[in-house]
C-alpha cells in the first residue's frame, strides 16, 4: 500500500502523466503550489483545533454564572406577608386593613 491507498505503480503513472501533460517546468511549479496549499490548510486546521480546545478548557475552568436577580426571583419562594393590623381607637380591638387603608367588610 502506498499513499492514500494507491500503490507505487499508480503513483508513478500519475507522475509520468503529469510530466507529459504539464511539462517539467510547470510540473515543479504545480507541485510547489500544491505543497504550499496543503501546508496552509494544515496550519489553519491546527490553529482552529487549538482555538477550540482553548475555549473548551476556559469554559471548564470558569464557574457558572449566577442568573440575574430578576431571573432568580422565581427560584426562591416568595414570602407571604400578613396584612397590616391596627388597633381601632373606637373599640380597642385589632383590625385588619386592606392595601388602600380601608377595613374589609365582614
Amino acid at each position: 500500500m502506498g499513499f492514500l491507498g494507491i500503490g507505487s505503480w499508480e503513483i508513478l503513472l500519475i507522475l509520468v502523466l503529469g510530466l507529459i501533460i504539464l511539462g517539467p517546468g510547470k510540473l515543479t511549479d504545480f507541485a510547489r503550489t500544491l505543497g504550499k496549499t496543503v501546508r496552509a490548510i494544515r496550519k489553519a486546521s491546527a490553529d482552529l483545533t487549538t482555538a477550540v480546545t482553548r475555549e473548551i478548557e476556559e469554559a471548564r475552568k470558569e464557574p457558572p454564572e449566577s442568573p440575574p436577580l430578576k431571573e432568580r426571583s422565581h427560584l426562591a419562594p416568595k414570602a407571604v406577608s400578613a396584612p397590616p393590623t391596627a388597633t381601632s381607637p373606637q373599640t380597642g380591638k385589632e383590625t385588619t386593613e386592606t392595601a388602600d387603608g380601608e377595613r374589609p367588610h365582614g
